[in-house]
């Protein structure tokens, strides 16, 4: 019930998971920062990213044993992700056994496979992230939370509210998954004892939570990128809530004092409908920030799925049920592999860090000047900075680590031009046509040199960015040539 699932959760994040060796900018962060001294992570984020300083810690000391273990043998890109990897898998075990414990062993093999095969629990778990690790702490401490009010423990509910707590830390909308379990508290109407004990449990989660909440609230800016929420995110959302419903309209019968109606409803619904009530205050909806929605469908389209595919009585439809189940998991795979194919494809994700790098090394020679437009972009250079040896950033003030910031600091506009103009050639790494243009000086001081006194050479786009050669127009040493 529990190998099955996790072999096959095991199996898929393993499959592809260099992703031809693609890095996607956030990843490029994650791998920054966890190569950051602790001094120089910690004084970073007093000032960005303090939302995820536990996960960086976290990733710190384990680069610190794969750099010197395997690291030579495996590559940067294996370790990035294996920790999501190995998160994910403990979350479908876990999503096995609580659907197990929730209504019964064959429902927990159906919620485990379900989990494992939803692609967006795929693409998550191959990121160097935090997201799998939120998950995985979830979905076991919902599992400790319907082991404590089964038998009441004060070990448990510890060990729910540490659990919580983590998950928290290591991004605090996990807190979202409270008032998730609050409600399966509320309507398995349980005894006194054990809605105090939750309220306890849950108290002293924010209580916690709170400093770190607070601080992090200084750099919402962060997320002042974020808009209305993505269609193709709520639509996914919209699908799974829905087909969710359904599911729990199958009868089943529960075996524990907080039946999978409960449990998993609430967990499908909640946390997303809260967040998108949040973003209405101001923009905060991602789909990866409540990934563990997809826990509560899973249980309740695994539990539905093992009332339909249930032993029809005697031996013969036990054979039967021998044949269909891996029928069912065979189609399921062959439905989903155009989506899974794609997930494990450098043109996935938003940007490809590596080929962006390749880029510019290919179109530079050194002594060019180099630009980055918007400057945030200069995290491409985080993972890759060997193919940006020999450039001149001609923007930049402090670096990233000098600056305890993620992109580094740039100078003035004036200075920016000034430097530009002493360049004959400029690479600039920036952003694809139709993205929205930063009005910062530096950034208007970019655009306006280039148009003003450079020529374009050639042009290369690559997965989420567009490399350009730019040559000055009438330079003495015949800069105009390419």
């Amino acid at each position: 019930m529990v190998l099955g699932p996790a072999g096959l959760m095991l199996f898929l994040g393993a499959w592809g998971i260099r992703r031809q060796d693609a890095v996607w900018r956030d990843e490029a962060v994650t791998y920054d920062m966890a190569h950051r001294g602790l001094p120089d992570l910690g004084a970073t984020l007093l000032h960005v990213d303090c939302v995820h300083g536990l996960y960086y810690a976290l990733m710190h000391c384990w680069f610190a044993v794969y750099d010197v273990t395997l690291g030579d043998a495996l590559g940067a890109v294996i370790g990035l992700r294996l920790p999501s990897v190995v998160a994910m898998t403990a979350a479908t075990a876990g999503v096995a056994l609580l659907g197990q414990r929730l209504v019964g062993r064959r429902a927990g093999l159906c919620a485990g496979l379900t989990f494992a095969l939803i692609p967006v629990v795929q693409q998550y778990a191959q990121e160097g992230r935090s997201y799998a690790a939120v998950c995985a702490l979830v979905v076991w401490a919902s599992y400790l939370l319907v082991l404590a009010v089964s038998r009441p423990c004060r070990a448990r509910w510890l060990g729910y509210t540490g659990l919580m707590l983590c998950a928290c830390l290591l991004h605090e909308f996990a807190a979202l998954a409270l008032p998730a379990h609050g409600a399966a508290v509320v309507l398995a109407r349980l005894p006194r004892r054990d809605r105090r004990s939750w309220t306890c449990a849950a108290g002293a989660v924010l209580v916690l939570l709170a400093p770190v909440a607070v601080f992090s609230t200084r750099q919402s800016a962060q997320i002042s990128w974020l808009m209305w929420p993505d269609p193709v995110q709520l639509l996914t959302f919209a699908l799974l809530a829905a087909l969710g419903a359904l599911c729990a309209r199958v009868p089943v019968r529960s075996r524990g004092p907080i039946g999978l109606r409960a449990l998993g409803l609430p967990l499908l619904l909640l946390p997303t409908a809260l967040l998108l009530l949040l973003s209405n205050v101001e923009p905060a909806y991602v789909d990866r920030y409540v990934l563990y929605y997809v826990v509560g469908f899973a249980l309740l389209a695994g539990a539905a799925l093992a009332r339909l595919l249930r032993p029809a009585g005697a031996a013969g439809g036990t054979r039967g049920r021998r044949l269909r189940w891996p029928a069912a998991v065979a189609l399921a795979l062959a439905a989903l592999l155009p989506v899974d194919v794609h997930l494990r494809s450098p043109d996935s994700r938003d940007d490809d860090v590596t080929a962006i790098a390749q880029a510019v090394r290919r179109m530079s020679e050194p002594g060019d000047g180099l630009l980055f437009t918007p400057s945030r972009r200069r995290i491409w250079r985080a993972t890759r900075p060997h193919d940006f040896r020999g450039l001149r950033d001609l923007a930049l003030e402090r670096s990233p680590v000098a600056s305890h910031s993620l992109y580094g600091t740039e100078v003035s506009g004036d200075e920016i031009r000034d430097r530009m103009l002493t360049s004959r050639r400029i690479v600039v790494a920036g952003d694809p046509a139709g993205q929205p243009l930063d009005t910062s000086d530096q950034e208007l001081a970019k655009r306006a040199t280039l148009r003003s006194a450079f020529a374009v050479c050639r042009s290369a786009a690559v997965p989420g960015a567009r490399i350009t050669l730019y040559a000055r127009v009438g330079h003495p040493g015949g800069g105009d040539r390419c």
